[in-house]
């Protein structure tokens, strides 16, 4: 029995290590295409280390581009749009959570609804409206909208609420506490596996949005680093040691993001719904 436990417990961790190495080898191939010199890059059969480390080659493409404005708005619109998702998302989870209104489940049950609604139907309309706001070819179309919250994230911290005793909510008021107070010292501080989760989420998905700058900029000056590698691209289609380089430094933070996060993402997603 012990035996058969063994053999299972073997076959599932070679199983896990091969799927790793699977998953991993074409990150392992950007890398070291890399550091290749330009004749090793066409090479049949291809060579999977390089002869010698060209670590120049990423000074070089960095710099072939203002790759430096490029991050500075990257961060900009990822720092203000992860603190916008969620200061509007707490507050607007709390107020579902805790406070009784009329119409609250209705509108509950439309902001799920809005979920299903691709974000290529309303791209016009709010190109349009950015337009008339006069905010084409600025930061502010892909920053501003983070601030009025998102259903998944609401839904999340909804449930997260939910499950915290409303004994707590009437201590506080007991001893003089408000609304806000509440939400402040009591329910903030609890969120914050749930807040971490929100902020990865959102990291990700800005920092590697393409379509949104793609749609709203047109200045070379507010470009974000997935416009300037896309460019990049576009300019130097033969230089491939020289997109992988970049490609590379525009993947390690959400790698490294994730690496210290994953177990704040894993009870956040644990702990939501449970009571």
């Amino acid at each position: 029995m012990k035996s058969k436990r063994l053999i299972r417990s073997g076959t599932l961790y070679i199983v896990l290590v091969f799927l790793s190495l699977l998953f991993l080898a074409p990150f392992f191939w950007m890398v070291t295409t890399a550091l290749k010199s330009p004749d090793e890059l066409y090479m049949f059969p291809p060579k999977w280390f390089p002869s010698s480390w060209q670590f120049e080659n990423f000074g070089k493409a960095w710099n072939s581009q203002p790759f430096n404005t490029f991050l500075m708005n990257s961060v900009i619109v990822t720092f203000l749009t992860t603190l916008g998702q969620i200061v509007s998302s707490t507050l607007i989870a709390y107020g579902f959570a805790r406070f009784k209104f009329k119409g609250r489940d209705f509108l509950f049950i439309v902001l799920l609804a809005t979920m299903m609604i691709p974000w290529e139907v309303t791209m016009i309309p709010q190109y349009m409206e950015f337009n008339y706001f006069g905010w084409i070819n600025t930061l502010k179309p892909l920053i501003v909208p983070a601030w009025f919250g998102a259903p998944f994230y609401i839904f999340l911290l909804r449930q997260f609420i939910m499950s915290i005793p409303k004994e707590l909510d009437e201590a506080a008021r007991m001893d003089g506490a408000n609304s806000f107070q509440i939400y402040y010292r009591i329910h903030l501080p609890l969120m914050w596996p749930i807040i971490v989760l929100i902020g990865v989420f959102n990291f990700l998905s800005s920092w590697n949005d393409y379509l949104g700058p793609l749609i709203f900029l047109n200045d070379q000056s507010k470009y974000t680093l997935t416009l300037g590698l896309a460019q990049f691209n576009g300019m130097y289609d033969v230089n491939m040691e020289g997109i992988m380089a970049v490609t590379f430094l525009i993947s390690l933070p959400p790698l490294i993001l994730f690496f210290f996060a994953q177990k704040y993402i894993v009870n956040g997603v644990s702990s939501t719904g449970f009571k």
